[in-house]
């Protein structure tokens, strides 16, 4: 069995760490499927998809370690032909990656205790961002 859902969120921007875990665990119970995988994906280059602990010292400690690794501050080539002052956000969503695939088990996705899945919007500016899932199992 194959179900794919589209979610809708906005965002600040800025390194915004959306919590998506809850609006997942709802598409896999509406899916029927008990056992299988997700596929999620964010469309755009300014955006990416990870797990990690959704409290704010962690949520913190990870926008800083984007900051260290892809500075917003610096001069990007983006940033010659573009002039949108964003540079970082393309380079710090490629960095994370657009896709995330987790196991589903007993009707739910496998995560860790402290274990979340997330959205960062890396973009200079409020986007309404979609993220679609694809489930597949039985």
């Amino acid at each position: 069995m194959v179900r794919s859902y589209t979610n809708r969120i906005s965002s600040r921007g800025g390194g915004e760490v959306l919590d998506l875990t809850s609006d997942l665990i709802d598409c896999v119970k509406r899916s029927g499927i008990s056992e299988g995988t997700a596929s999620l994906f964010v469309p755009g280059s300014t955006a990416g998809l990870t797990t990690i602990e959704y409290e704010p010292g962690v949520v913190r400690d990870l926008q800083d370690c984007f900051e260290r690794l892809a500075p917003e501050g610096i001069e990007y080539a983006h940033e010659l032909a573009w002039h949108d002052g964003n540079g970082h956000s393309h380079v710090r969503a490629a960095m994370l990656g657009p896709s995330l695939v987790l196991p589903i088990r007993d009707g739910r996705p496998l995560l860790g205790t402290w274990q979340q899945v997330v959205l960062v919007d890396f973009d200079n500016r409020p986007r309404k961002r979609t993220w679609s899932v694809t489930l597949i199992g039985e």
